[in-house]
Formats: structure tokens, C-alpha cells, sequence
């Protein structure tokens, strides 16, 4: 596998609005096939690493889904995004540096916890069974405009998450995996199991 055209195949998959801020980089350092760096307040886009030594042992159809649903993960759960823990982490920084300014301890120490927990309800979020299944949907979505059939690329991704998990030397399945792969059969037409709403809200 030449990696820089495998790089330039798989930028041909992105839709463009993902292309022009998303890099893709090759590293030997890493344990799993394909990771991503979480897109901070300051970044425009997600960068993506690939170990090609394992990356090529996985067939096309899974490197495709793998990278869609990674790409589409980081744009879902971007820093700067409405929502309520947002809000609480940018009001406890602002009342912090208030508060520093007035030399208030009591002030500070308050704005620090809330911050905390700001920050680690968008972590919790970020990385619940909710908004990786969404990101599967739109991986597929994005799949189908590239000429896949939905249940193909549901099949593509359900079997490239394992492949992936035990290149990276993982026998056992995550949670947050065993969901997206029963929501993934679904779609496939392998399973008439539908997950339950509540059963995705694990955060």
C-alpha cells in the first residue's frame, strides 16, 4: 500500500466541508488502526492518524467506514458547540477570571468546580453510546453518496469494528461498541433487535 495515495483515496471520500478541515496523517507510534485528536476550542478541524502497518490488513470497505465514522465523531462532538455544559464551562471561566482579578479565593475555587464539571459532563457526552451511534448514521449517509448501498456499509462498518478493536490487540468489546454493532446489524438486515432510546443514553 502506497500510503500517500491511500491518504489522497481516502480525502476523495470526505465530503468537502470535512476535507478542507481535516488532516490525515500516517504515525507507527500508536496501538489502534485509526485515532483521532479531540478538535479543541482554538482547532478548525479533526486530525486523524493512521497506522498503515495495521491499516492495510483491513479490507477497503472497512478502512472507508472506519475513517467516515471517525471523522464524522470529532465534528460531533466539537468544543465549540451550543449546549448547556458548554455554557456552564465558558460562564466558569469568565466568572474565574472575574474573580481572580478581585482576588475573590472563595469566588475562584467555585468558578474551578464548576468549570470541572462542566468540562467532564462534555467529556461524558462526547464519548456516549448516543452521539457515536449518530455518528455511525451519518458515516453511512456520507457512505451512500460514495456509491455504497446502506446496508453494505452498515455491514462495511460492523465488521470493521472488531477487525479494528483486535488489531489493536482488544478481544473484548467496549460497551459503547456492543450498541453501535446491534444498531449496525439492524440497519444491515441481520437483527430485528432495535436498541431501546434509553438503552443509548449512557451518559
Amino acid at each position: 500500500m502506497n500510503i500517500n495515495e491511500e491518504i489522497a483515496r481516502l480525502r476523495d471520500l470526505l465530503p468537502a466541508s470535512w476535507r478542507m478541515t481535516t488532516s490525515i496523517k500516517s504515525t507507527s507510534e500508536q496501538l489502534e488502526p485509526i485515532a483521532s485528536l479531540p478538535i479543541l476550542p482554538w482547532q478548525k478541524g479533526a486530525q486523524i492518524l493512521i497506522n498503515f502497518r495495521l491499516w492495510r490488513q483491513l479490507p477497503e470497505p472497512q478502512r472507508d467506514l472506519l475513517l467516515l465514522y471517525e471523522v464524522s465523531w470529532r465534528q460531533q462532538t466539537r468544543w465549540l458547540q451550543t449546549g448547556a455544559y458548554q455554557g456552564v464551562a465558558a460562564m466558569s471561566l469568565a466568572g474565574g477570571i472575574v474573580e481572580a482579578i478581585q482576588g475573590d479565593i472563595t469566588g475562584i475555587a467555585i468558578a474551578i468546580l464548576l468549570g470541572t464539571i462542566g468540562i467532564n459532563q462534555i467529556l461524558r457526552k462526547n464519548k456516549s453510546s448516543q452521539i457515536q451511534i449518530e455518528s455511525d448514521r451519518e458515516a453511512l449517509e456520507v457512505a451512500q453518496r460514495r456509491g455504497y448501498r446502506e446496508a453494505e456499509a452498515a455491514r462495511a462498518l460492523l465488521d470493521g469494528i472488531p477487525a479494528a478493536a483486535k488489531l489493536a490487540g482488544r478481544n473484548t468489546p467496549e460497551f459503547t461498541e456492543l450498541i453501535r454493532c446491534q444498531n449496525l446489524r439492524v440497519i444491515a438486515g441481520l437483527s430485528k433487535t432495535t436498541i431501546p432510546e434509553t438503552g443509548i443514553n449512557d451518559f
